[in-house]
């Protein structure tokens, strides 16, 4: 305890842990919109506990990385160059997880958009996932979000305290939005495809920073503010027009 007060008193390191909070809270917006699609699908009695239990699941595996920081480290080493480029095991992780990610967003956006079914996304007609099914997706996703996260974390800091704030913060931040973000999505039908858009965009950047293209956030990010900014005027302008009629 008194070493992190120590860490703490140094305001270099403040400045430090603050901008890591930032960092993965932005980081863990992609996760959370994940999960809120995806337990939106489950019976509603089920939801609530899936999102506790994916965010939870979240926090666990970012700290258990957090004991292993100099494992993960190694996990960048190059393993075989091909196309002139050395990937390592977090590249392979990323690439699995960025296809996973496109796979599963074109899959919601044409059970969404098919003219034949009529189905909507949270239209009961057909099964949806089981409850450990939709678990089971969230823990690939976690491990994937966990380790860009910790890698992230690692790169900023060299102080472990720091790293475990950092990360219990943006969980429990993440725990707080989840139920809001998720009624949300649920009763915005066109903001669920704009987050599957969302989904399918971070997809192709993982698969991109896997093959060893550096993609700079900073783009992605805005790119997806702008597009929710534009879509909440859109929802704006649809009440005063449903208001005005």
């Amino acid at each position: 305890m008194t070493d992190l007060f120590a860490i703490l008193a140094d305001p270099t390191n403040l400045v430090a842990l603050a901008a890591l909070v930032t960092m993965e809270v932005v980081l863990g917006i992609d996760n959370l919109i994940f999960i809120s699609i995806l337990t939106n699908k489950l019976p509603e009695a089920m939801r609530g506990k899936a999102r506790t239990i994916g965010i939870a699941l979240a926090l666990g595996l970012r700290l258990v990385l957090l004991s292993f920081v100099a494992f993960i480290v190694t996990l960048t080493k190059p393993l075989f160059e091909a196309f002139g480029h050395g990937f390592s095991w977090r590249d392979l992780i990323l690439i699995a997880g960025g296809l996973f990610l496109v796979w599963k967003a074109t899959k919601e956006i044409h059970h969404n958009v098919d003219a034949n079914s009529g189905d909507d996304m949270f239209e009961k007609k057909g099964p949806g996932p089981s409850f450990g099914a939709a678990i089971f997706q969230i823990i690939l996703l976690d491990l994937v979000f966990s380790i860009d996260s910790i890698i992230t974390a690692v790169g900023m800091t060299d102080h472990v305290p720091i790293m475990f704030i950092a990360v219990i913060s943006a969980v429990t931040v993440m725990l707080l939005a989840s139920a809001p973000l998720a009624r949300f999505i649920e009763k915005n039908p066109t903001v669920v495809m704009l987050a599957l858009a969302f989904l399918f965009m971070i997809g192709m950047t993982l698969i991109a920073e896997g093959s060893g293209v550096h993609v700079p956030k900073g783009y992605i990010y805005a790119a997806m503010a702008f597009s929710a900014l534009v879509e909440a005027l859109n929802i704006f302008a649809r009440r005063r027009r449903a208001k005005a009629g």
